[in-house]
């Protein structure tokens, strides 16, 4: 058998790197390799179109295997199985508890409950957990930062009396006070100290976690990957530091902590972070000597982004949840939220609770991703990007680090501000259609309406402080402040595309117009080509257009786009599609709209806007 495989194998040469390389170039038939097939991401690194064994070469962390230090392949050796969470946020301890009850019928394993601080007391606790077997469901708990321990004694005594399995039981309290500078700009760092009474309070429930990193928020803030990462590793580490000062054990300290953080739609650069997240973190937490490699695991929750849900055509945001929820799930993470897709504009109905719930068990009753653990290891693409975003956000952390800490620096508002920076940065790209907001900036649906929806406002009552907060604008939230106000217009402004000429180009730079200016809420008109402009203008005068939108191909603009701007004479406004050649001539004959690929489309549909008067 040995000698049959030999044979099979020697027919076949194995190409070159150089060898694909200049079939690549040939097939490329000029163009810039560089432009055309390197990905330059937003850490500031380049992705090549393809690798090769060779590239890993220099990896040390390929060599491991799951459940082994470093955990780059995962915390788990036998399976990747995860916890499916719902949140539920808790007014009513009887109503929770029975919503508890029933979605943990319906496949389930792990809750959050948020409980006001006023409301953390035994009674309450005992209706809202009445029936529910904890030694079978994971409980985790978010309540005011003051309380934390008082949940935690309760919860203790809680189970002590019902006779729960104390060593089986698995949770978390959200004990984080970094993360209410962060979102509220108040300075609550001196509740850090409650940690070590926390997790002393909780030496009974070892598998309880309860010093938090929230790095999901900066996620939902815009952030970039490498943010999150490296944020995420010094915000962690800072705890750290903090809990083995006050005397708490490395290994206890390492075990008790846990990360939630988010996920965006980047897909494979996604499971990467995590990936690299458990590495570095693993390597963090051995400098403080543990007395065992499993106080250095990385313990993981997924949020699937919020950054880049969408009011209009909401559907979409299944699309990016469960894109975002296979990326959390590839790369081995410990438990997965995924965000309802109506969370931008309403409370998540029962509805989409359901979907957010089928889409995780689809991953696993479906598509088996419980059952393999860390598929994407060896994959060349994936460990490289593993490589490379570990060292970018290495680097993040060590400059955090020097500055003089996580704290620190997010005490001066530092931390706040670079991630605020990454998210003005963000919305401008996505106002110059840099970074695509399917069904948004691109794509938009043609026809329709909000039907009430609106942005969810903020219903915090915590006071904000004097500190920098995070900025959770959502990506598209300009787009849809917009289309809302078109909305509300006496009347919907009509783009009447004057097709003529070419017909490739006219159809061509038709179908980017009307996507263009639909993104506003206009309600476009296309139309198959006119013989002249006379006929296109009439027609559009006759249909009361607002604006007419000449397209056509950019040596046919000399002749055609003044004629049909004199004729039109003001009674719509007047737009050219594309940058033709002749655009100094068209401008000085009084033309002064032209929409183009490098167009800034919100900042010209807020131009628009202005002059219809909404």
């Amino acid at each position: 058998m040995a000698n049959m495989n030999e044979k099979l194998f020697s027919e076949f040469q194995a190409p070159t790197t150089q060898e694909w390389m200049d079939k690549i170039q040939v097939d490329l038939k000029g163009a810039d390799f560089q432009k055309r097939m390197v990905w330059r991401t937003n850490e500031g690194f380049d992705v090549m179109p393809f690798y090769r064994r060779e590239d890993l070469a220099d990896l040390k962390a390929v060599n491991s295997l799951p459940g082994e230090f470093p955990f780059v392949r995962g915390n788990k050796k036998d399976n990747n199985i995860w916890y499916v969470r719902q949140e539920i946020n808790v007014d009513c301890p009887k109503a929770a508890n029975e919503k508890a009850l029933d979605i943990l019928n319906k496949g389930v394993d792990s809750i959050g409950f948020k409980i006001a601080g006023k409301d953390v007391s035994k009674d309450f606790i005992a209706t809202l957990l009445n029936g529910i077997l904890p030694q079978y469901v994971e409980l985790n708990f978010n309540t005011c930062q003051r309380h934390c321990v008082e949940l935690a004694e309760i919860l203790v005594d809680y189970f002590k009396e019902n006779g729960y399995p104390l060593s089986e039981l698995k949770g978390s309290i959200n004990f984080d006070p970094i993360s209410r500078i962060l979102c509220n700009g108040s300075d609550k760092s001196a509740l850090i100290a409650e940690g070590k009474a926390l997790i002393e309070a909780l030496a009974e429930l070892p598998g309880y976690k309860c010093v938090n990193v929230n790095s999901v928020a900066l996620n939902n803030a815009g952030a970039y990957i490498y943010q999150e990462l490296g944020y995420a590793l010094a915000w962690g580490a800072e705890y750290m530091n903090a809990l083995t000062e006050a005397g708490v054990d490395a290994t206890e300290a390492g075990k008790r902590i846990k990360f939630n953080m988010g996920v965006s739609d980047n897909y494979f650069m996604e499971i990467a972070k995590f990936r690299a997240a458990r590495m570095l973190w693993a390597q963090i937490v051995k400098q403080y000597e543990p007395k065992c490699d499993c106080a250095c695991q990385m313990h993981v929750c997924a949020f699937t982004s919020e950054y880049n849900q969408t009011i209009f055509d909401s559907y979409v945001n299944l699309l990016r949840s469960q894109t975002e929820a296979m990326s959390a799930a590839i790369a081995n993470v410990d438990s997965i939220v995924v965000t309802p897709f109506d969370k931008p504009y309403e409370v998540p109905t029962d509805f989409a609770e359901r979907i957010a719930r089928n889409q995780q068990l689809l991953l696993k009753e479906e598509a088996h991703f419980d059952k393999l653990v860390d598929v994407a290891g060896g994959s060349y693409t994936v460990e490289h990007l593993t490589d490379a975003i570990a060292k970018e956000g290495w680097k993040l952390f060590l400059e955090v680090e020097n500055a003089g800490g996580f704290l620190a620096e997010t005490l001066k508002g530092n931390i706040q501000k670079a991630v605020n920076a990454s998210n003005d940065k963000r919305h401008a790209d996505a106002a110059k259609r840099k970074e695509f907001i399917l069904g948004t900036n691109q794509f938009p649906n043609f026809n329709e309406v909000s039907e009430g929806k609106a942005p969810m406002a903020c219903t915090c009552s915590c006071n904000k402080g004097d500190i920098e907060t995070l900025n959770k604008s959502r990506l598209a939230s300009e787009f849809e402040t917009l289309r809302l106000a078109t909305e509300k217009a006496e009347k919907q402004p009509v783009a009447f595309m004057l097709t003529i000429g070419n017909l490739a180009m006219r159809q061509a730079r038709a179908q980017f117009s009307c996507n263009f200016l639909a993104a506003a809420g206009y309600k476009v008109i296309d139309n198959l080509g006119f013989e002249t402009v006379e006929a296109g203008v009439d027609a559009a005068m006759e249909a009361k257009a607002d604006i007419v939108v000449i397209c056509s191909s950019d040596d046919e603009y000399a002749e055609y786009a003044i004629p049909a701007f004199k004729y039109l004479n003001g009674r719509a406004m007047y737009v050219v599609a594309g940058a033709p050649a002749c655009s100094d001539e068209l401008k000085a004959a009084g033309i002064e709209n032209f929409i183009n690929v490098k167009s800034n489309q919100l900042g010209t549909l807020k131009e628009y806007n202005a002059k219809l008067g909404i």
